[in-house]
């Protein structure tokens, strides 16, 4: 199950509390080694997300697990917005995120230290609601999508990017190997945690992917759920409605 692939596997330590502090010892290195293992390609799939969400013409928008902000820089670019609620476990990821904002000049955007679980927002507060590459993270991934259901208003679009796998066997073969034997050297050359980008690929397998997410989305209650393959498969994309 995905909620027992942890960081760290700590005894007496919930997956919680290790995504945290994995975050947190990360942090200063994060968007450097996001945007050179991805080669830049995952603003493409923010771009394409946000679009998505821009059909329903949202004025308050969450950013769930946003890290240091990407996806709400990008979608207070790309669209006309009163409020983007930008929430993540990590503080240390949310100071950066700060730190962008004000070079940015973005003043809409809201840095919120907070837990996916148990969101501290009245139901029915948000028009639409994106999440990159986190909600693998959670601890009860079920608990987590219901708490994003509640938040968001009737009809509200949710749009969730999530790292994928290829089904070509070809291809499959090639990330495999970049996935799981580069990219976790990289990662521990640069951000001196040996753990964060061995878990990474870790729990990608491990999280549900296509139709298997689907599955569980609708359970939840979503509606119209369904999911796109980006970039041969290598990203997935969620979209669905309360």
């Amino acid at each position: 199950m995905n909620e027992h692939v942890k960081p760290y596997h700590k005894d007496g330590e919930g997956k919680k509390e290790e995504v945290e502090q994995m975050f947190d010892n990360i942090a200063h290195r994060y968007d450097f080694l996001n945007h050179l293992l991805s080669a830049g390609i995952d603003r493409l799939w923010r771009k394409k997300a946000i679009k998505h969400i821009g059909r329903y013409s949202p004025k308050c928008v969450m950013d769930m697990a946003t890290g240091t902000g990407d996806f709400a820089f990008d979608a207070a670019n790309m669209l006309e917005l009163d409020k983007i609620v930008a929430l993540d476990l990590s503080e240390e990821m949310l100071a950066i995120g700060r730190k962008k904002m004000k070079k940015n000049r973005h003043n809409i955007i809201e840095f919120v230290k907070g837990d996916s679980e148990n969101l501290n927002y009245e139901s029915n507060s948000f028009d639409a609601m994106t999440a990159g590459f986190g909600v693998r993270n959670f601890e009860n991934l079920e608990k987590g999508l219901r708490e994003m259901y509640r938040v968001l208003k009737p009809g509200a679009p949710l749009v969730i990017l999530e790292v994928s796998q290829p089904n070509n066997k070809f291809l499959k073969a090639i990330f495999s190997v970049y996935f799981k034997g580069i990219l976790p050297l990289v990662g521990r050359l640069f951000s001196k945690d040996h753990r964060a980008y061995t878990y990474l690929p870790e729990s990608v397998e491990a999280f549900p992917k296509g139709e298997d997410f689907v599955k569980i989305l609708k359970k939840m209650g979503y509606s119209n759920a369904k999911h796109q393959a980006l970039t041969l498969g290598i990203c997935a994309m969620y979209i669905c409605e309360k």
